[in-house]
């Protein structure tokens, strides 16, 4: 029988048990995962400084119990493994008397629940991590630990968590000299600045990081300081600085993810100046690779809107089938994404009120996360729908051509050609 939704919300890791309260079969795998999930969470509670001791047998009882039904979830997937690995790591520490053993399985578990965007039992397991660790946690642990609930909030638009988290791995950082992590906390928190509307101050930070990046030597924080640099170039309206900015972010991550994250947002900033086919090349490149699930599910988006922007009626109808296959999934801010481009591309084919409708649902869905930005974009396209539609009974509208008017474009132009070919 199916949990109620007023029980799983008394409960601790409440979250993994809406999956067995949804809709899906209780004794489907989704369904299963969620209990096997709680179960190993709630094994790894036991270990939580300040508590009642457990006795050996009572910690025996409930361990052999969790990993009976965890184990049989192993080889049914991804996630099956991270929820045995976590309930036989819980045993370790134990049995060792060593909160640590556990900590490997809590990150890499948290790690591909942000893939996955499952964003809130992300934070449900680095928040165990940091409850369950406590002073006990290695520094090391404890920075990447608070590094990753910010990142996963800010992916939230948890703005206040997001910098409070990141301030504080950022003294941590400090006071143990992790250079490399004290600059991710600065970008990190320059980005918070960036979703919160405010392009210039982001801006300033992220040029002040890049430069001690570049002194340091640090790769992969210079990579993210030129992303931020280009996103605030896009946001500002000036692709043709977000272009070069995009590339060399690409060319200088070393993590598969993060490159592909840079490749996603060349790809879509290349569209902007009219470029469609470097756009698609960007694009179906990412979903080539594959990688995570928000890297990819940013990438289908772009591709339908890729596929409208050229009248292109198949390709749109394709693509947006297998964006709907992913809607359950969708965070707020992609999934209001999705709704307003497959409404701009209904527009594009005439549809005009069916385009009407889903902006409508792409405003609902920003209002009700508190996406401001997007709300304004939004507000601001589907309000031009019917000057649009007016203007296209008298003239069809053709696709822009590219606006490549400078060397760093036509190089990045060339680089992708390669790179696709």
């Amino acid at each position: 029988m199916p949990v109620s939704q007023t029980r799983v919300e008394s409960l601790p890791h409440a979250i993994f048990l809406q999956r067995v309260s949804g809709n899906a079969s209780p004794t489907s795998l989704e369904a299963r995962l969620g209990q096997g999930a709680f179960l190993a969470l709630r094994l790894v509670d036991l270990l939580a400084p300040g508590r009642e001791p457990v006795s050996p047998d009572a910690f025996h009882y409930q361990c052999v119990a969790t990993d009976r039904f965890c184990r049989e979830l192993r080889g049914t997937s991804p996630e099956g493994a991270h929820v045995h690995g976590t309930t036989a790591s819980a045993a370790d520490a134990y049995r060792l008397g060593d909160v640590r053993q556990v900590v490997p399985a809590l990150l890499a578990y948290a790690h591909f629940l942000e893939d996955e965007l499952r964003l809130e039992e992300a934070l449900d397991v680095l928040a165990t991590l940091l409850e369950v660790g406590g002073d006990r946690l290695a520094a090391s642990d404890a920075v990447a630990a608070r590094l990753r609930i910010a990142r996963v909030s800010r992916k939230l638009n948890r703005f206040d968590e997001a910098e409070a988290a990141y301030a504080e791995a950022g003294e941590l950082a400090a006071a143990r000299g992790d250079r490399y992590s004290e600059l991710l906390s600065r970008i990190g928190r320059a980005n918070t600045v960036l979703g919160r509307g405010n392009l210039a101050e982001a801006e300033r930070s992220l040029r002040a990081i890049l430069a001690d990046a570049r002194a340091a030597d640090l790769h992969d924080a210079e990579a993210r300081a030129e992303h931020g640099i280009g996103a605030t170039a896009f946001y500002r309206g000036q692709p043709d600085e977000a272009v070069p900015r995009f590339w060399r972010a690409f060319e200088l991550y070393e993590e598969e993810d993060s490159r592909l994250r840079a490749l996603n947002d060349l790809g879509v900033t290349l569209l902007m100046l009219g470029d469609a086919t470097g756009a698609e090349q960007a694009l179906t490149e990412v979903v080539h690779r594959g990688g995570n699930q928000d890297n990819l599910t940013n990438a289908l988006i772009e591709l339908m809107h890729c596929a409208s922007y050229r009248r292109d009626r198949v390709g749109f109808a394709r693509w947006r089938e297998r964006c709907e296959a992913r809607v359950a999934d969708m965070p707020p801010n992609i999934l209001a994404d999705f709704y307003l481009k497959q409404g701009i591309g209904q527009a594009r084919f005439g549809q005009y009120r069916r385009a009407e409708a889903l902006m409508e649902e792409a405003l609902r869905v920003a209002s009700a996360a508190g996406l401001h930005e997007s709300e304004f974009r939004i507000e601001r396209i589907k309000n031009g729908l019917r000057e649009c539609e007016q203007a296209l009974r008298v003239e069809p509208a053709a696709p822009a051509e590219p606006v490549f008017d400078t060397e760093e474009l036509r190089e990045v132009s060339a680089s992708l050609a390669r790179l696709a070919g």
